[in-house]
């Protein structure tokens, strides 16, 4: 029997580059695999969040909805907290975002975001994760994973504690091809070659932890916690 997996991001395109391949290789061994994007991803791009084309969040949510059937996720929602500004809404409201959907998934497994990440919401995330997955008795979640994102796990520069010390990696060697079809569907955010996120980097990154653990592709992860 499969288990209950729950994707935590900040915005639409973090599930991809941080753990797309796994995704899909979890969906393709029968576990149901809920992605949750809890900001919206677009308006920092604007001086005034009222302002902001919100045209550019309706396109990055069906972006987002387009990646997850080709990972074969069995769920998406949003959550609407502003772009790059998480620091602006109180912790306790993002942890009851967290703790709803735990409550509502039963999610055995989360994999969310590091951090010691450059950007803000990722950090935020991270924080609210492991605040609403406090393991008190009755809690669901017996495993959590902290992902990197390429454009802000490695430009921290290590500057920022905790480091990203990943222990745990998945082979992704089946289901690389799927990664960077899903990314694809993110027209506004695939960049040109060398970027980080440009196609051609994200197979690259996948190879080199690949060679570090003896596979073709794999996705790399820091175990947070896991109870047995």
């Amino acid at each position: 029997m499969g288990r209950s997996v729950l994707v935590v991001a900040a915005h639409p395109d973090d599930e991809v580059l941080g753990c797309g391949g796994t995704i899909a290789r979890l969906s393709q061994e029968d576990n149901d695999v809920y992605i949750a994007v809890l900001g919206e991803g677009a308006t920092a791009r604007f001086p005034d969040r009222d302002q902001a084309n919100h045209s550019l969040v309706e396109t990055l949510q069906d972006n987002c909805r387009q990646a997850a059937d080709v990972l074969g996720a069995k769920e998406v929602s949003f959550h609407d907290l502003p772009d790059n500004r998480f620091d602006t809404v109180p912790l306790l409201e993002v942890t009851k975002l967290v703790e709803d959907l735990v409550e509502r998934l039963s999610p055995e497994v989360i994999y969310t975001h590091h951090g010691g990440d450059l950007n803000i919401d990722h950090v935020i995330v991270h924080r609210a994760v492991l605040t609403a997955t406090r393991p008190m008795q009755g809690q669901p979640v017996r495993d959590i994973y902290a992902f990197e994102v390429a454009s802000s796990t490695e430009w921290a520069f290590q500057q920022f504690e905790p480091h990203f010390q990943p222990n745990t990696f998945v082979d992704i060697g089946s289901t690389i091809e799927t990664k960077i079809k899903a990314m694809k569907r993110y027209v506004s955010e695939v960049r040109p070659f060398p970027h980080p996120r440009s196609l051609e980097a994200l197979n690259a990154m996948a190879s080199r932890w690949g060679s570090v653990v003896g596979v073709s592709h794999a996705e790399a992860f820091q175990l947070i916690r896991s109870v047995r």
